[in-house]
């Protein structure tokens, strides 16, 4: 925070009289339609009727009611479904049909969007996407191109491969589970076996049909294979609802000509095709499908093919596994070509789907893996197992792989941003390459996590491969990684307490400056230290960036010298140090503890979540709002990452704005809170320039430049903002100084594509809390207002009527007709 805040404080003060406003608003911002006075219904010069105005209200995260945003318990839904759908307070629903009612103050809707992010309980599988969910972010992270075409698309081809080795990394991980911990270890240990119901069937001890090796995995095998299928499943249910809502036709004169996005100041989502991912999902998911299966088949026929290799195997059984390893490999190759092909096109909508890759790859990879099961299963008198099932090297090269692709990610990076630097761009075009790290650590940490728990549980408590336990455990490089945890957790605690040093500096200063903003007032030292504290801590989101990058770093390095460890030693970091100075064999020893204890809760506390989540609607809506920041992009890079809502919403917003405007030919200001700033952007950007021009752009709260603009340069940089600024007939940007998520836009002054003036986007900071102490207007204290209800302020009010006194007049009567297509649905009371 800069030492001048008490001074943008102060220049934010508007209205000193403080009009009345009704607020249903609450902390998400979204409500409260403030009840205009006789100076917010927009008045226009030259003495004409101003005519009928809209304003479209969109909530930001966490969700909010109709009630709430329109400050009215009776409503009524005008237009969508439960999922998502516009609402008006009752008294409002026919205001087409009065115009005259309406000449003081515009006509309020609220779009209510909450339910694409959390709904029933089947959301809460959602949970398990959370690394799909972070490495997809990865796509839209990368910087503008600028004459650099080639480098975006190895960008992206970047991105999708380590987003498909996420996949083989999940189902790798319950195969470890599945094949080798219970089917090959435990079943095939008596000591392990004896007391487990659920595995006697499968001892060789018992000597049944199923007590062979090669169809006790045979019989596991198809728990992997049912996680692959659910994935499928999950993504295949999202693709229909999301992925196949299509945007309202436009011209083809208002289409950007370039097929790369980003290309020069024109921003890509303004392309037809952005929000329609229709083909490109289906193929990726067709892929990584196919993948999972892969995987599966691999598992089987590796531990297979590695007994008849031996001597006194069988020399038909040996040639079918090199034959299966052979067209599994050409498989896995074939795979990833798919991926690598193609990648979204957005010039257009594109209709088609892949029939042949869509239908045929799953399938075949699928037939592949029952030929593999029955291969495995194929008698093979004197197999025993023992040891780890063979593959255990698989984990490492997953995780060198994926650190290799990163590192190429980061170079491509570097040469894009050096191409087009971006203002404030965060970590200099790094930021995709950093969240890829956190996004592999995650799936780490998860499949880790599920193989500790596992091997503990099946082991009666002992330490796996340390204390004698019946079985030898999970691969080394697991338990490796799992022991990087703790120095992890040092690196972000250091990391943390140095920011906690810096807000508190910074706090220190604004102490002396923020009385300043409330002059004539008594100073109260508790109510000072209060305002500097919540503006201190709200510019801590301004030093995100370097905290995940750091993270990162110290992430991929630590993750680089386990699979270095495991390699070298092939022993777990306890028994490596054996031999050791003493303190390095004790730091081994208790990494190793600390980090199987850690990795096996955040596992347990994993599934609790999602189990809570299920039930409770409450704890589903939490998980809602984590989705709701990271969801809002398209699945370009992973199919089986959460839907992206922004599919639906955006399209609503335009119909609705495309199609008002043009019916009633009246003005339109749509009002977005915080992530509802975004979703309205991202609608304005898609309506077509004669629409275009009918609507003003109010954002509040808004993470714009904050926070997309930083992360996401290639499509909310300062090139595509003010291209926004130039096309929008006008637009208005409030923040406070005391807003963590919110900020200017910094957008200067510019001029429309007509030549006509735009002011600047950002109105100063507004004041907050609004009176320092107790007043006349104000007789109980002020409170501080953060992120939420902005509407309450009365700069809200003034700067709607700017607004809409700026947009042109209707050039023709009202349409005597109902608000939207018949079939209205009641809300409210």
């Amino acid at each position: 925070m800069q030492p001048d805040t008490a001074a943008a404080i102060r220049s934010g003060r508007a209205d000193e009289g403080g009009r009345a406003v009704e607020s249903g608003g609450g902390p998400d911002g979204g409500g409260g339609t403030a009840r205009s006075g006789s100076d917010s219904g927009g008045g226009t010069g030259g003495g004409e009727a101003p005519g009928l105005a809209l304003e479209l209200l969109v909530h930001g995260v966490g969700g909010a009611t109709p009630e709430k945003m329109l400050g009215d318990p009776r409503t009524v839904r005008i237009t969508g479904d439960d999922t998502a759908g516009i609402h008006r307070r009752t008294d409002d629903w026919e205001a087409e049909r009065h115009p005259d009612r309406y000449r003081e103050r515009p006509v309020p809707e609220a779009y209510c969007w909450s339910n694409l992010t959390s709904g029933n309980g089947i959301r809460a599988l959602w949970l398990l996407l959370l690394p799909f969910m972070v490495v997809n972010l990865t796509h839209w992270m990368r910087p503008g191109t600028r004459g650099r075409c080639a480098t975006a698309r190895l960008y992206g081809v970047l991105v999708r491969l380590i987003a498909l080795s996420l996949t083989v990394l999940l189902v790798a991980a319950v195969c470890e589970v599945a094949l080798d911990l219970a089917a090959w270890q435990c079943a095939g240990a008596a000591g392990c076996a004896e007391g487990k119901s659920w595995l006697g069937f499968l001892s060789p001890r018992h000597g049944g049909w199923w007590s062979a090796p090669g169809r006790r995995l045979a019989l596991a095998a198809l728990v992997p294979t049912a996680l692959t299928v659910l994935l499928w499943w999950l993504s295949h249910r999202t693709w229909s609802a999301y992925e196949t809502q299509a945007p309202p036709a436009r011209p083809v004169a208002e289409d950007d000509p370039e097929d790369a996005p980003g290309a020069g100041d024109r921003p890509a989502l303004r392309l037809p095709g952005f929000w329609y991912g229709r083909r490109l999902v289906a193929r990726l998911r067709a892929a990584h499908t196919a993948a999972g299966f892969l995987t599966v088949a691999a598992a089987l026929a590796a531990a297979a093919s590695r007994h008849d290799r031996a001597p006194g195997g069988g020399t038909a059984l040996d040639a079918a596994g090199w034959a299966l390893l052979a067209v599994l490999t050409a498989a896995g190759a074939f795979v990833v070509w798919v991926v690598c092909r193609r990648g979204r096109s957005e010039s257009a909508p594109d209709d088609r789907v892949d029939r042949a890759v869509v239908r045929a790859l799953p399938g075949v990879a699928l037939g592949l893996l029952v030929l593999c099961a029955l291969y495995a299963a194929w008698s093979r008198p004197g197999w025993v197992s023992w040891g780890r099932l063979p593959g255990d090297e698989t984990f490492g090269l997953i995780g060198i792989a994926q650190g290799l692709l990163i590192v190429l990610l980061a170079a491509a990076a570097l040469v894009l941003h050096r191409a087009a630097p971006a203002g404030r761009t965060a970590l200099y075009g790094l930021g995709g390459p950093a969240v890829a790290v956190l996004g592999c650590a995650l799936g780490g940490v998860i499949s880790g996590g599920v193989a500790q728990r596992v091997a503990d549980w099946l082991d009666g408590g002992a330490t796996p491969g340390m204390d004698g336990g019946p079985i030898p455990g999970p691969p080394v490089v697991l338990t490796w990684q799992a022991s990087a945890i703790p120095p992890l957790l040092a690196v972000v605690v250091a990391l943390a307490g140095a920011t906690a040093v810096r807000a508190w500096r910074v706090r220190r200063r604004l102490i002396r400056t923020v009385p300043g903003a409330y002059p004539g007032e008594r100073p109260d030292t508790a109510r000072t230290r209060r305002i500097a504290g919540a503006i201190a801590r709200a510019g801590l989101t301004d030093r995100t960036p370097w905290f995940v990058g750091s993270t990162a770093l110290a992430t991929l390095v630590l993750g680089g010298l386990a699979v270095l460890g495991a390699w070298g030693t092939g022993d777990v970091p306890g028994q490596a140090a054996e031999e050791g100075p003493g303190p390095v064999a004790a730091a081994a020893q208790t990494s190793q503890a600390l980090g199987s204890w850690l990795i096996g809760f955040g596992f347990v506390l994993f599934v609790t979540w999602g189990r809570r989540a299920y039930r409770d609607a409450a704890a589903r809506r939490t998980i809602g709002i984590l989705w709701d920041v990271g969801t809002f992009w398209p699945r370009a890079a992973h199919p089986f990452a959460p839907p992206c809502y922004a599919e639906r919403a955006v399209p609503d917003l335009t119909w609705r704005m495309a199609t008002w405007t043009e019916r009633t030919g009246g003005r339109l200001v749509l009002s977005g809170h915080s992530q509802g700033s975004v979703l309205a952007a991202a609608a304005a950007w898609q309506l077509d320039h004669r629409t275009r021009r009918r609507v003003a752009l109010l954002t509040y709260g808004s993470p714009l430049e904050r926070l997309y603009g930083r992360w996401f340069p290639a499509y909310f940089g300062p090139g595509p903002l003010r291209a926004l600024h130039r096309e929008l007939n006008c637009w208005r940007n409030l923040h406070r100084a005391t807003d963590p998520i919110g900020g200017p836009v910094r957008v200067p002054a510019s001029e429309t594509a007509e030549g006509q003036p735009c002011p600047e986007v950002d109105r100063a900071a507004l004041r907050d809390p609004l009176a320092y102490g107790r007043t006349a207007e104000h007789p109980l204290p002020a409170p501080l207002l953060g992120h939420s209800e902005y509407q309450a302020d009365p700069a809200f009010e003034e700067e709607r009527a700017v607004l809409l006194a700026r947009l042109p007049v209707a050039s023709r009567a009202t349409s005597p007709t109902s608000p939207t297509t018949p079939g209205l649905s009641r809300g409210g009371t």
